[in-house]
Order: structure tokens, then C-alpha cells, then sequence
């Protein structure tokens, strides 16, 4: 069955290399590309505000050309940009793990797809799940 593909933790490995390879390739070649990219799993540095954050499609399109290409870095992990959201143009940097890119676009013209960014229990802000699972802990209700 795909799911016991898409949601097996080495095949997730395994797309990781893929997303990171390609990514490399197209900076190697100072190609200009989008991505979208699951945005449950993403975090910005600083927090988008709501008015912006909502306006957000589950599998949102990031364009990295211009300023935003100049400050794409990669490691084996993630992927992070600085960009400007929203009509506010509000600057932030997204950081996006390689595995919640869903696809990557050159030219409008998809060059590479990958479904485990489809997989919601990959795809949760961790940051924000463990916060939750502190203030849901009775004990801790004092620190809400």
C-alpha cells in the first residue's frame, strides 16, 4: 500500500536526500526556483502575525528569486529564506523541513514532487506540538 511507503521513516530519510540534492543543484547553477511546502511543518522567525499566517494555503508557493534567493540556506535537514509576506510585506525567515517541500517549481514548470509532505504526522511544528504537550500537562497549569 503507498501509505506504507510514503509514511515509512526511511523513505522519509530517502526523500530528504532527494529535496536536498536537487535544491543544491539548482544553487550550484544559480537557478531561481519556488517551492510549496507543507505549512504545518514551518516555522518563521519572527511569527507571521495571524492576519497574515491565516491568509496561508495548507501547501503554500514560496518564490525564491531576487533578495529571498540571496539568503536560501540548506543543510541536511532544512531549508530556510528570508522573505516578505502579506501586503504589509512583513519580513521573516521561513525555516522548512526537507521533507514538508511538496514540490519544486522552475519556470513554472514542476521539476520535482514529493507526496511524504502529505503525511500529516511528519508534517506537525514540532516547536509548537511540545508547547502544547507542556500546557495540556495538569502540573504544569501554573505556567500558562
Amino acid at each position: 500500500m503507498i501509505t506504507d511507503i510514503i509514511e515509512n521513516e526511511e523513505y522519509k530519510d530517502l526523500v530528504c536526500k532527494q529535496v536536498h540534492e536537487t535544491i543544491d543543484f539548482l544553487l550550484d547553477n544559480n537557478q531561481e526556483f519556488s517551492i510549496t511546502a507543507n505549512v504545518d511543518a514551518i516555522t518563521f522567525n519572527p511569527e507571521l502575525p495571524s492576519s497574515i499566517k491565516d491568509q496561508l494555503a495548507k501547501f503554500s508557493l514560496f518564490v525564491l528569486s531576487n533578495y529571498t534567493f540571496t539568503t536560501v540556506e540548506i543543510d541536511d535537514a532544512f531549508i530556510s529564506f528570508e522573505a516578505g509576506y502579506g501586503s504589509e510585506n512583513f519580513g521573516s525567515v521561513a525555516k522548512i523541513p526537507l521533507h514538508s517541500v511538496f514540490q519544486i517549481v522552475v519556470d513554472e514548470s514542476i521539476l520535482y514532487i514529493n507526496s511524504v509532505a502529505t503525511v500529516d504526522r511528519f508534517n506537525k511544528n514540532q516547536e509548537e506540538n511540545s508547547m502544547n504537550v507542556f500546557k495540556n500537562n495538569p502540573n504544569n497549569k501554573k505556567f500558562k
